[in-house]
């Protein structure tokens, strides 16, 4: 596997660690992260030698979202540039849904947007006590549409409409009482825990775990195709209006967003 800028893999008996490593950004993801990654799992899945893919993130939070100066250059993009970028977004959450080998998130701090989307789109996600989970996008005035294509079929469209529609943090403990995390685990422990469940699926058959997440995804395809499609579009619209880019700048200068879409819209004049 080739070097990466913002990833640290390491290979080590069938088992492939994949470090997300912008500690100071909080692993946040920018677009060559995104490919990386995108990238990476691909790889991954097609190497013989790996059986096992075990995502982590260095430092003190797993992912936090969408990087702040990648959000800053949002606003002046072009309605094609917002295109490309969520399809961009769409086909990391997507690829790492399909890769036909087990995957395992240790969720070593906040997961959260994009962030929560990878750590809870694993087939196995343990995380610390202290992690939190949250998708905030309707905070910045955004649409958290991809990720709400794998969210309703993880845990319901009630459930769902809570975490997406308020935005609000959950730690850990609500986070496995959703069934979005697997394992709650000592901080201590999180990567040796991590480490056995993956040396126990070694000893599965590699041929019938692949033919089984091959099964579960196409299960899940017909839905998954239709609504990433809407997801990308709604996605890339949300971009454009008045109330993101008042977001995004609230957000930047920490303050509350005075959301454009509360003014009265202008009358007509009466002739």
């Amino acid at each position: 596997m080739r070097p990466y800028a913002t990833l640290h893999t390491h290979l080590e008996s069938g088992i492939l660690t994949i470090t997300m490593n912008r500690p100071d950004k909080r692993n946040a993801l920018n677009p060559e992260m995104m490919e990386d990654l995108t990238h990476a799992f691909l790889a991954a899945g097609d190497d013989p030698s790996c059986r096992v893919i075990l995502l982590t993130g260095a430092g003190t939070a797993f992912c936090a979202g969408l990087d702040l100066d990648h959000l800053e250059t949002l606003r002046t993009k072009t309605p094609e540039e917002h295109q490309i970028d969520s399809e961009r977004i769409a086909r990391l959450l997507r690829t790492l849904y399909d890769i036909p080998k087990p995957t395992i998130a240790a969720v070593n701090g906040a997961a959260i947007a994009g962030g929560m989307g990878l750590a809870t789109i694993c087939d196995f996600t343990l995380a610390i006590p202290e992690a939190k989970f949250g998708y905030t996008e309707v905070r910045i005035g955004f649409v958290p549409a991809i990720v709400s294509a794998f969210l309703r079929g993880q845990i319901g469209d009630k459930r769902s409409r809570d975490l997406l529609l308020t935005g609000r943090l959950i730690k850990a403990q609500e986070a496995f009482d959703l069934g979005l995390v697997t394992r709650v685990v000592p901080e201590q422990d999180l990567m040796v825990e991590s480490r056995k469940l993956a040396l126990s699926l070694l000893q599965n058959s590699p041929a019938a775990m692949r033919a089984t997440k091959r099964l579960l995804s196409e299960h899940s395809h017909r839905h998954l195709d239709q609504e990433t499609e809407s997801a990308i579009a709604a996605n890339a619209e949300a971009r454009t209006t008045e109330d993101f880019k008042e977001g995004i700048r609230a957000f930047l200068e920490k303050r509350q967003p005075q959301w454009p879409s509360l003014k009265p819209e202008k009358s007509a004049s009466v002739r």
